[in-house]
């Protein structure tokens, strides 16, 4: 290596280092965009080829292309925005105000008939509204650093999500350009390279829609059962329940489980016992049957991993954590596992 080659590397370097402390700030939108991008670019492509057959005849191809691409990338963002950003806005809302109010020591339990409850079961006193506040404080301050926090990270989030609509409008625009800029500029051999392109997306599309999207599915079917049954603050525990029912077969059981119980100690013994019904025969099911149909047999990732990827995700990065989390660690399966199998000889 000549010293023309090792000033350029150092200046990569500082320049690489410079750029990620730039975007250091909004990494977690800059991340989520490039997932939403992911997923949104098959229905993209389909959807610009579309626009473009409408348009052919009556421009030059090259203009059609460029207009089905640009109206269809502005479509997305759009459905975007009332399909997910929106309902996540709610439900976020929500979540917090309900948890501040958990830490408040505010809840619509029955708090009451459950220490009464207890206290006949053990002999002992339990103040059970104290250990809800101390979780609900937990909670407020690991995601936020404290109430005085809240106002802080919705801010903040306004600003990433404005840049994060951006940068999945460019993303679904030049997406296939970057990756086969990837591609040519990588330094592995192209074979190599190709595999591990490929593992990346499989992997990723295992991630998201295998583990990611049953766990929603399995959250939102539950959210409707704890609302027929009558549970108070449902929108809050369907949150807890969509983090939860990553981890298959009892995540989502220790929600419904619970609110089950808590129905019956209540003297909702009806709704108690619907609840539970319903979480075995429904809740349940959804789990048994969705995953193993949608999971990419390809993306071999232990439940655990999941679950430790969200709960991580979640902490390091806050609510965007839920998905960024298990997709970083699924890539990092696959560029192991691509080390394994390419450089076994090394």
């Amino acid at each position: 290596m000549n010293r023309g080659q090792s000033f350029l590397l150092l200046l990569i370097g500082s320049v690489a280092l410079l750029t990620l402390f730039v975007v250091l700030p909004f990494i977690e939108y800059v991340i989520a965009s490039a997932i939403l991008a992911y997923v949104l670019y098959p229905f993209h492509v389909r959807l610009s080829k579309g626009i473009q057959g409408a348009l052919a005849g009556h421009v030059r191809e090259s203009v059609s292309r460029g207009v089905g691409r640009m109206l269809s990338g502005i479509a997305l963002i759009v459905a975007s925005i009332v399909a997910v950003i929106l309902p996540v806005a709610y439900i976020s809302w929500v979540f917090v105000r309900d948890l501040t109010e958990i830490a408040r020591g505010n809840t619509d339990i029955d708090v009451g008939a459950i220490e009464a409850e207890i206290e006949v079961l053990t002999g002992q006193e339990f103040d059970v509204g104290e250990v809800l506040s101390m979780a609900g404080q937990l909670l407020v301050e690991t995601l936020f650093g404290g109430v005085g926090g809240i106002v802080t990270t919705a801010l903040r989030a306004s600003v990433g999500l404005s840049l994060a609509l951006f940068l999945v409008y460019y993303t679904l625009l030049d997406g296939p350009a970057f990756v086969g800029w990837i591609r040519d500029t990588s330094p592995l051999p192209s074979e190599v390279t190709s595999d591990l392109v490929d593992r990346v997306n499989a992997m990723t599309r295992g991630v998201v829609i295998g583990h990611i999207v049953v766990a929603l599915l399995q959250a939102l079917v539950a959210g409707v059962g704890l609302w027929a049954a009558g549970i108070p603050n449902v929108v809050f525990w369907t949150f807890v329940c969509a983090v939860l029912a990553l981890l298959p077969l009892i995540g989502a059981f220790f929600v419904w489980g619970p609110a089950a119980a808590y129905l019956v100690v209540v003297d909702q013994v009806t709704a108690g016992i619907f609840l539970a019904l319903y979480g075995v025969f429904v809740i349940a099911m959804v789990d048994n049957y969705a995953r193993p149909l949608v999971i990419d047999q390809q993306a071999h990732l232990n439940p655990a991993v999941i679950l430790l990827g969200v709960f991580g995700g979640i902490y390091s990065v806050g609510f965007t954590g839920l998905f960024v989390g298990p997709i970083v660690i699924g890539v990092l399966a696959a560029t192991l596992e691509t080390f394994r199998e390419d450089y076994d000889a090394i």
